[in-house]
Formats: C-alpha cells, sequence, structure tokens
C-alpha cells in the first residue's frame, strides 16, 4: 500500500518488535532476513516485498553487518530517525547482552575444565563455519559476474586474491578489497571518466593511521570492525585476529576462536565478536565501548544515507566495484580459514573440525547446531582426559 496510507507504527511496537528479533534471531544475516520479512511484509504488511527486497539490496552496499542495517532500516521506513535508532538497539542489545555474561566464563582467569573443554570443541568448528558462509555467497557474486571467459577469469582472480590476503595479510585485507573492486570499474568502464565518488571514501579507515596503546588502540580496531565489515561479519575477522592476537596481545590465538564461535551461536550479527575482544582488552566497559563503536557506523550509514541508497544503488560504477570487492570478500572468508586453523594446538579438534566440515558443507546443515555440538564433543572429550 502506499506509504500515506500505511497505519501509524508505535514507537513501543518497534521496541517488542525488533526486540524479539534480537532474543529469537540464531543463525546469522539469512535467519535475521527471514524474521523481519516475515514480520514487516508477510505477518504486519508494514512494507511491501518490493520495499524489503530494495532494503536488503541498499543495505548490502554499505560497510558493516548487513542485518543490522537492514533492522534500522526497516525500523527508519516506519517511524524515522527515531525508530531507527530504538529498532537497531533493541535488536542488539539481547545478543550482545549474552555475548558479554559468556565472555565473562570462558575469558575468566581461570575457567573449570569443562567450560575449556566447550571453547575448545566450538572453537575447532569455526574455520569449517568460515568456509561454509564463503561457499554460501558464491551463487550470487558469480551471477552478478561478467560473461563470458574474461569476466569469469577476473570473478576468480578476485576470489583468489582475497583468499590469499585473507591467509597472508590480514591487516591489509580491506586494500586488497577495494583494489579489486577499483579493477573491475577500471575495466567495465574501459578507463573513461572517474566514478562520481571516491570509492575507497566507502572504506574510510583504510586512510587513517594506525593507533597504539591504551584505551585508544581498542577503539581504533572496534572502529575498523564496524566501518570495513563488507560483505558480511566474517571478512573481518582475518583483520581483528592480527589485531587482537599479534598487534595488541589482548588475547591468545585459541581465545580468538571461542570469540568467533561465540558471535556464530548467540543471536545477532557475529561482529558482535569485536565485544570478546572488547571485553579481553578492558572488561566489561572494553566490551561495551567496543560494540558502541563497532555499531555506530551502521546507524550513521543507514540515518544519514538512506534516502540516497536507491540512486547510489542504480549506478553501474557502484556496481561494477562490487563485483570486483564481492568476490574479493568471498575469497578472504574462505582464507579466513587457514589462520583460524593453525591456531588449533591439539589433534583430537582436527576431529572436530573434519566432522564440522561434512556438516555444513557436505550435509549443508546449519552453523548454531554445528557448533553446539562441537562444544558437545569437546566437553565430552576434555571429561574423558583429552588436553585442552
Amino acid at each position: 500500500m502506499p506509504e500515506t496510507d500505511r497505519p501509524p507504527v508505535s514507537l513501543w511496537t518497534v521496541v517488542r518488535e525488533w526486540g524479539r528479533v534480537g532474543v529469537i534471531g540464531f543463525g546469522g544475516p539469512p535467519a535475521h532476513i527471514a524474521l523481519f520479512r516475515r514480520l514487516c511484509v508477510d505477518e504486519r504488511q508494514w512494507l511491501t516485498a518490493q520495499e524489503f527486497e530494495d532494503g536488503i539490496a541498499a543495505t548490502n552496499l554499505l560497510p558493516g553487518p548487513a542485518s543490522t542495517q537492514l533492522a534500522i532500516y526497516s525500523a527508519w521506513r516506519l517511524r524515522g530517525r527515531l525508530g531507527a535508532v530504538v529498532g537497531g538497539i533493541c535488536f542488539i542489545v539481547p545478543g550482545l547482552t549474552i555475548i558479554l555474561a559468556l565472555s565473562a566464563l570462558f575469558l575468566s582467569s581461570h575457567p573449570p575444565r569443562w567450560v575449556l573443554g566447550i571453547a575448545a570443541g566450538a572453537g575447532a568448528a569455526v574455520p569449517a563455519v568460515a568456509v561454509s558462509a564463503a561457499a554460501n555467497l558464491v551463487p550470487a557474486s558469480w551471477r552478478r559476474a561478467s560473461s563470458g571467459r574474461d569476466g569469469t577469469l577476473r570473478w576468480l582472480a578476485y576470489l583468489v586474491a582475497g583468499g590469499a590476503s585473507a591467509a597472508t595479510v590480514g591487516s591489509f585485507l580491506v586494500l586488497v578489497l577495494i583494489v579489486c573492486g577499483t579493477i573491475e570499474v577500471a575495466v567495465r568502464t574501459g578507463g573513461e571518466g572517474r566514478p562520481r565518488r571516491n570509492l575507497s571514501a566507502m572504506f574510510p579507515a583504510t586512510t587513517l593511521p594506525v593507533v597504539t596503546g591504551g584505551i585508544a588502540s581498542l577503539c581504533w580496531v572496534a572502529f575498523k570492525v564496524g566501518a570495513l565489515s563488507y560483505g558480511g561479519g566474517f571478512v573481518i575477522i582475518p583483520l581483528m585476529q592480527h589485531d587482537a592476537v599479534v598487534t595488541y596481545h589482548w588475547m591468545t590465538g585459541a581465545q580468538f576462536l571461542n570469540a568467533v564461535a561465540l558471535g556464530q551461536v548467540t543471536p545477532g550479527p557475529v561482529v558482535q565478536t569485536v565485544a570478546v575482544v572488547g571485553y579481553a582488552a578492558s572488561g566489561l566497559w572494553g566490551g561495551l565501548l567496543a560494540a558502541a563503536i563497532a555499531f555506530a557506523p551502521s546507524f550513521i550509514f543507514v540515518i544519514a544515507g538512506a534516502r540516497h541508497l536507491d540512486r547510489v544503488r542504480t549506478d553501474p560504477r557502484i556496481q561494477a566495484f562490487f563485483v570486483g570487492a564481492g568476490a574479493a570478500v568471498i575469497g578472504a572468508i574462505a582464507g579466513s580459514a587457514i589462520p583460524l586453523g593453525l591456531e588449533l594446538t591439539h589433534l583430537w579438534q582436527v576431529g572436530v573440525l573434519a566432522t564440522a566440515a561434512v556438516w555444513l558443507l557436505a550435509l549443508r546443515r546449519g552453523v548454531v547446531p554445528a557448533l553446539l555440538g562441537a562444544g558437545a564433543i569437546g566437553l565430552v572429550a576434555v571429561l574423558a582426559g583429552a588436553p585442552v
């Protein structure tokens, strides 16, 4: 129905419904999108199917967690800027509360042995989750690639470049994504003219200096997570891992695996992994600060630019950029499995990883059951005397 003919949606309704999705939203972006489609299109008819699909396409253009931005965008369509802020917060807070509570348990100075077993088991499955996430993105990206042999070869080259960079130079991954997107723009436009906007401006943090020391370093890492996670939260994992484990030594590699697992099994976006990193760096307030900074760009991008997203989405240069960068993102997500897998320290964890790979890639089953099952295997293994 026309927007002016829609019955008004109360702010309390946004609080209740967006909060409900935040509580039951296990399973990552596909689950979140399905829940919001059922709520906004099928059950309440607040948005038409076309409006909702346009919202998905528009928010996928933005860096940051796409499902969170869709939650913000949908609330903006119903209640304006205030609704966008309230809806986004209500969607984020349930998962954030759970992940911070679990962080206190898993990152305590002397966690019980059974906790270590669950963490080691769930963490062992994370590399398989990364490969599965990448595989799920391939069909849509492949359809967007240029037809013909040259287009196929470029798509494959971007895929390999993203994978290689995630596996070797994770801290420079975003620069590789920008280069791949820019090459595709140049090829499709024949080098004629300049894009209407500097495409690298969509990744503003790549132009800023590295920050070291104190709370400023945590703010810097959280900002990069929120501003650079184009293509889904997993693409930022190699960069976050390098910062948290190698650069600032806030966590061990095994603890980072646990952080990624917690980001997957709790409701909400995987970007909430940054809250675990913040907790490891500075306790509860560090976790809250990291989450606030990481999600802030999503609110800013959507609220400030929502009216212009449809026009940007139809720009052929922007579309070309995302064909190149999108293929590199898929490669980067798959490539992140290599440094994550290298953090496994016990042979029994390799067995858990193999089992998770069969579950996710061969049987095509869900991520949350895979991680819960891996955690249960870890618990049994440790109780049976396996090292941890």
